[in-house]
């Protein structure tokens, strides 16, 4: 028995190794793709559940309070982006989460008394360490500004380094 030569082969050869090399580049992009629309798609559904959330109790404030006009009724926490070290935006919603449930009981305080709550509220929260993911964040306040009975908070997010805590 004769066995072919495999240069009869060879065209053969090339075209299914191109072929399957082509589909690999696809599921490759393909997954790519899929994953970074998939990623969006999360993004945008924590940034509007925090959103809700924040809406949440700034009805409730306002119910509760709608006939005084000096007092805290909503509470507005801004991140400061640090353009030595840009943090990724889903970390940065996690941690204005946890401060405004920090935060939560200036609502509904009086106005007038702010002097003294921006000075404890400096006090606890000024780098304070936040846990997020299994990382820890320091949060520098920044400014804090009341106008009309809303509490802006401005902050900076800075990364934690391991060898500075001593861990």
């Amino acid at each position: 028995m004769r066995v072919p030569p495999p240069h009869r082969f060879r065209p053969f050869y090339q075209a299914a190794s191109i072929f399957v090399l082509g589909m690999i580049v696809g599921s490759i992009v393909y997954n790519s793709l899929y994953h970074a629309a998939y990623n969006k798609l999360w993004e945008t559904n924590l940034a509007q559940q925090l959103q809700i959330t924040q809406y949440e109790d700034d009805i409730a404030t306002l119910k509760k309070y709608n006939k005084q006009t000096t007092v805290v009724r909503e509470i507005k926490i801004r991140s400061e982006e640090n353009i030595s070290a840009p943090l990724d935006p889903l970390i940065s919603k996690e941690i204005v989460k946890l401060m405004s449930e920090d935060l939560a009981v200036l609502r509904g305080r009086s106005v007038f008394d702010i002097d003294t709550d921006s000075k404890l509220t400096r006090s606890l929260l000024n780098d304070k360490i936040y846990t997020v993911r299994e990382k820890d964040y320091k949060v520098q306040i920044r400014t804090m500004l009341v106008v009309d009975g809303v509490l802006q908070i401005w902050f900076t997010v800075t990364p934690v380094d391991a060898k500075s805590t001593g861990s």
